[in-house]
């Protein structure tokens, strides 16, 4: 069911802000690109890097790349050309 979460809006808001905070702290506290390094899930979960200071974007999920007929560039190669 698609909008199974606006059944229950608090304790699916609850879960997902649990879920996500451990890898907002990871990410305040080392940057982004260590805390993707560090944690294998935290680079997975990252579809798009900017590369700080420097226009446009790269897309660093390969089915998201396919399925909008962009480029692909991993995250790591993305992060040695910043």
């Amino acid at each position: 069911v698609a909008n199974m979460p606006g059944a229950v809006p608090r304790t699916s808001t609850q879960a997902l802000a649990n879920a996500v905070f451990p890898y907002v702290l990871k990410i305040a506290r080392d940057g982004l690109e260590k805390a993707a390094a560090k944690d294998p899930a935290l680079a997975k979960g990252i579809n798009v890097y900017a590369c700080p200071g420097k226009p446009g974007a790269v897309l660093t999920n390969q089915a998201v790349a396919k399925a909008c007929g962009e480029k692909y560039l991993p995250l790591e190669r993305a992060v040695k050309k910043s």
